[in-house]
């Protein structure tokens, strides 16, 4: 495949999005709701849910954008207080659900742990805002299928945290990977030296902290007692609030041979790890995954691997034993990559290689993407249609670690065929009280394009 006709199907492709997302409404960011149509010129009304941790990182991507702050939210009053110290005019809210009643926002960052992530974006598109939501997009497959499709009903300018997408690196991975110098890509590997696993469920029972509203952190997963162990961070290790590993860092590594090799479903779905353990997530987790032809590019075999698992093809070719990264095989040689650098293999058969001329325009900036495109339509490089497939298929590999056998995936019905137990896996169960709306008529009826 030559140079150039990648760079047409580039422009092509991104001229379709900007298309489709004016013809969604996002042109001049005239669509449904109270939203006021914001020029170039002027700034977004943005309000925060969750304004420590990764919110704060979020938080600063916007604000250095030069958008007005005018409403902040945390279940957490303390990290609330430290907040509106920096932003005195902005409103405070606990309750999420309340902030999204006003009728001056224009945009949301949500930066909630991940089993919130859904009903947060989910409201907030229904209110005609632009999200932009943290990684991974949702807790479930069927989550993330919902606010894919519901974000492009609305026609809101969308974009998912993940922030390695615009640095200049995976750009020139994608160029390099499509101009075709290592040939045909029919494997991908890729390993992360990070664990968020095991843990026994607390039997203690401290009070809750005056400052945490413990009921609104729990959202829709199932109720158990507070304790500490959970925050800030740790949720992630239990399948009720997180995604493990794989949620947490594979949207950020997966993102690359996604983007360079332009997949979206996967047809089968394996994994094996430790013990399966109901409440709490895998280390060890190996996922391999085959995506089917489509474009140019043959059948992919993708493998993901954690903790301290990586390729045995990096002994094999006596490849160096980076701590995490991706690494394409092609017919004609190997590419490997982290977020920083990438190397070519053999390095005898590439010592005369000259890199294709870049193509790929540099970005303005993640946040900076989403912010225009809230006021332009133009487009993001990570919307929810595209960061929904990734998010789909990175969630499919703890499905088939926790059904315990190999998945067929159908995308289009969002079914393991075959395999009608693992539905609750893909769907899962909210606590009373808590719901997304119509699902069926959201995810189902309509496959994210």
């Amino acid at each position: 495949m030559t140079r150039e006709l990648n760079r047409r199907r580039f422009l092509a492709g991104a001229a379709a999005t900007g298309a489709l997302m004016a013809t969604a409404g996002l042109q001049g960011c005239a669509t449904l709701g109270p939203r006021r149509v914001v020029s170039a010129n002027e700034r977004l009304d943005v309000g925060i849910i969750g304004v420590a941790n990764r919110g704060n990182d979020n938080l600063r991507g916007v604000v250095e954008t030069g958008e007005n702050i005018v409403a902040l939210c945390d279940i957490d009053a303390n990290y609330l207080a430290r907040a509106k110290q920096r932003f005195p005019r902005a409103d405070t809210y606990r309750d999420y659900r309340k902030m999204l009643e006003r009728t001056d926002l224009d945009a949301v960052v949500v930066s909630t742990p991940d089993h919130v992530h859904a009903f947060a974006t989910m409201r907030a598109i229904d209110r005609g805002l632009h999200v932009y939501c943290e990684k991974p997009l949702c807790h479930s497959v069927h989550e993330a299928r919902a606010v894919a499709v519901a974000a492009r009903r609305a026609g809101v300018a969308t974009q998912m945290g993940t922030q390695i997408h615009a640095q200049e690196n995976y750009r020139r991975v994608v160029e390099v990977v499509r101009s075709g110098a290592i040939g045909r890509v029919t494997d991908v590997h890729v390993w992360v030296g990070k664990t968020w696993s095991g843990g026994e469920r607390p039997t203690e029972r401290p009070p809750v902290p005056g400052h945490i509203d413990w009921d609104l952190w729990l959202g829709p997963a199932p109720h158990r007692p507070y304790h500490p162990t959970y925050l800030p961070a740790n949720w992630r290790r239990w399948w009720d609030f997180g995604t493990g590993t794989l949620g947490d860092m594979a949207c950020h590594y997966m993102d690359l041979p996604f983007w360079a090799l332009e997949l979206e479903y996967p047809d089968t779905i394996e994994a094996i790890g430790g013990p399966l353990d109901p409440e709490t997530t895998p280390s060890g987790l190996r996922v391999r995954y085959t995506f089917p032809q489509r474009w140019f590019n043959p059948a992919i075999n993708l493998t993901w691997y954690d903790t301290d698992q990586v390729p045995a093809e990096l002994k094999e070719h006596g490849l160096p034993a980076w701590g995490s990264g991706v690494l394409f095989i092609g017919d004609k040689g190997m590419l490997m990559a982290d977020y920083d650098r990438y190397r070519l293999y053999p390095e005898a058969d590439f010592e005369s290689y000259e890199p294709p001329e870049p193509w790929i325009p540099k970005s303005v900036g993640h946040y900076q993407e989403w912010v225009n495109a809230c006021k332009t339509g133009s487009p993001t490089t990570c919307d929810f249609t595209y960061s929904g497939r990734l998010t789909e298929s990175v969630l499919l590999g703890n499905v088939a670690y926790r059904a315990g056998q190999k998945i067929e995936w159908n995308h289009r019905r969002l079914l393991a065929r075959g395999l009608p137990e693992v539905a609750p896996l893909i769907l899962r169960e909210y606590r009373t009280g808590w719901s997304l709306g119509p699902l069926e008529d959201r995810a189902v009826a309509e496959p994210a394009q």
